[in-house]
């Protein structure tokens, strides 16, 4: 494999988008959710958007905290276990605690791509996380709606070695996808790419533990930013995990997933977690 060292500059484009292509006044998901973070890589629509959420569920801002909890706790127990190369789809905004930053405490060797379809999100990342300090890791443009070009990559394909366990992460990600884009399909054409032994690191929104009313208001928020949202059902999200070994709790509410309290289990979240193994 390539050595990587740094952040790889030729996976960047040769300038970050201009102010227009940002879009400023639509939401955009991932700076609805770096607000909801209490980050500060957002507009004033993506505020307002989040502050729609949490009218309607006051414990929004918890549970997203809580989703960032366990992709930690997830890469961490990836990384102790062995695993040295995480493969991060819909990394979403930079934000403290990142997959390599995890990784790379328990592993300074540990190797992190990164892939996310959309330039806002690069462009906060090449401000955000340029300069030294990052360790094998390398980020591109890609689309989850596309595996296949993902898996063949040469920037990829220099990373990580598919011949050995990696973790793939797919964090909130794949309720953006819709039924009509076959998201079951997509997963499983990443999982086939993998080595035995590898980890499938995911969380998904869920309806499940709301009355339907306020799904469908929540729901309605992201009809007027850049992608809409798919709530999934426990049976739903456990399609993607067909054939799977899940780790030890299995598939939990978020909050729940290796909570170090009680108080932290009982978190309300919007969502499901899981770490499940390729046998």
């Amino acid at each position: 494999m390539a050595e990587t060292t740094g952040w790889m500059a030729q996976d960047w484009p040769d300038e970050p988008p201009a102010a227009s292509d940002l879009r400023p006044e639509v939401p955009h998901p991932a700076r609805i959710y770096n607000y909801l973070l209490g980050g500060k890589d957002n507009f004033p629509a993506d505020r307002a958007a989040a502050e729609q959420l949490i009218s309607l569920s006051p414990g929004i801002g918890a549970a997203a905290r809580s989703n960032r909890t366990f992709l930690r706790r997830a890469v961490r127990l990836a990384a102790e276990q062995g695993i040295g190369q995480f493969l991060d789809i819909g990394t979403g905004i930079p934000s403290e605690g990142n997959t390599h930053q995890v990784a790379q405490l328990v592993d300074p060797a540990a190797r992190v791509v990164y892939v996310d379809n959309d330039p806002i999100v690069l462009a906060h990342a090449r401000a955000l996380m340029a300069g030294p300090g990052h360790g094998a890791t390398t980020v591109l443009q890609a689309d989850l709606r596309e595996p296949e070009a993902i898996l063949a990559d040469p920037r990829v394909r220099a990373a990580l070695d598919f011949d050995r366990p990696v973790a793939l992460l797919l964090v909130a990600v794949l309720h953006f996808i819709d039924e009509e884009q076959d998201p079951y399909r997509l997963v499983a054409t990443l999982l086939a790419a993998l080595a035995p032994g590898s980890l499938l690191i995911l969380s998904h929104g869920t309806g499940d533990f709301d009355p339907p009313a306020r799904v469908a208001a929540g729901t309605q928020v992201y009809c007027a930013a850049t992608a809409q949202v798919t709530p999934r059902s426990r049976a739903q999200i456990e399609r993607f995990l067909t054939g799977l070994e899940l780790v030890e709790p299995g598939l939990v509410p978020a909050p729940a997933w290796r909570a170090e309290s009680a108080e932290e289990a009982a978190i309300w979240a919007p969502g499901y977690a899981v770490v499940a193994r390729k046998p």
